[in-house]
């Protein structure tokens, strides 16, 4: 498949154009290549181990979810030429999706893990530039068992601020680093909040506004979505894939 069809085709299916996101992201295609894409590589990240790790694979793409680039264009120096050097020099292709691929209701990480956690969605939070970007889920379970499920999903130990005993009714949902949006999680009358990180002062904004927090990692819940645009695009296209974990801890 010719890389700008594909490219197109994504831009599309994760309505790139349309999903606002934060002013540094970079959506879209930001290393193009020529030839036929066969085989696609997915990771969470692009860094200097994923893409040289796309390489050995044979992969013609690399898709993530956090690109390279963010905002300004920075000088091919440094850290920079060493990532992207390897792309030229092999003529491979980087495709990145941020916010498209969080909320995207089929393959985005959001939904996706909401699935995989068998919560289901019933309502959202959490609005950027008037687009809710959370999910709600207003079923039954103690903050213990949405611990175990976190862990059985997603193979981590999530960091519980709260009481695993503590009965519950609502869950918000948000992967990646929603550590901000706990006051929102909890106006939106969520008793846990299940997101990746968060900075130190979240602990005292958890506590204060008496709502329990599960930190699952900003890595492991977001390895859910390119996972899942990976499966679509095998069963859509044909095309092989291969998923390259390198998982921070973090």
């Amino acid at each position: 498949m010719q890389l700008l069809e594909l490219t197109a085709y994504l831009d599309d299916y994760l309505a790139i154009e349309d999903i606002p996101d934060y002013r540094d992201a970079w959506n879209g295609l930001q290393v193009q290549s020529e030839g036929d894409i066969r085989k696609i590589a997915v990771a969470v990240d692009a860094c200097r181990y994923t893409i040289e790790k796309t390489i050995e694979e044979g992969a013609q793409l690399l898709l993530v979810h956090h690109g390279l680039f963010w905002g300004t264009k920075p000088p091919l120096t440094g850290n920079y030429f060493n990532r992207v050097a390897p792309l030229i020099k092999s003529n491979t292709a980087l495709y990145s999706a941020h916010l498209p691929l969080d909320v995207h209701p089929e393959v985005g990480n959001n939904p996706v893990l909401a699935r995989l956690l068998g919560l289901p969605v019933t309502g959202s939070f959490g609005k950027f530039e008037g687009m809710s970007i959370g999910l709600l889920s207003d079923v039954e379970m103690t903050v213990g068992e949405l611990a175990e499920r976190g862990r059985e999903v997603l193979k981590i130990e999530p960091k519980l601020i709260g009481d695993p005993a503590r009965k519950v009714k609502r869950i918000a949902l948000l992967t990646g680093g929603g550590g901000s949006l706990i006051s929102e999680a909890a106006k939106a009358g969520a008793d846990v909040y299940l997101t990746g990180e968060g900075n130190h002062h979240t602990y005292f904004e958890a506590v204060e506004w008496g709502i329990d927090i599960l930190y699952a990692g900003h890595y492991a819940t977001e390895t859910v979505g390119v996972k899942a645009l990976a499966t679509h695009l095998e069963n859509r296209f044909g095309l092989e894939t291969v998923f390259i974990d390198f998982p921070t801890g973090l």
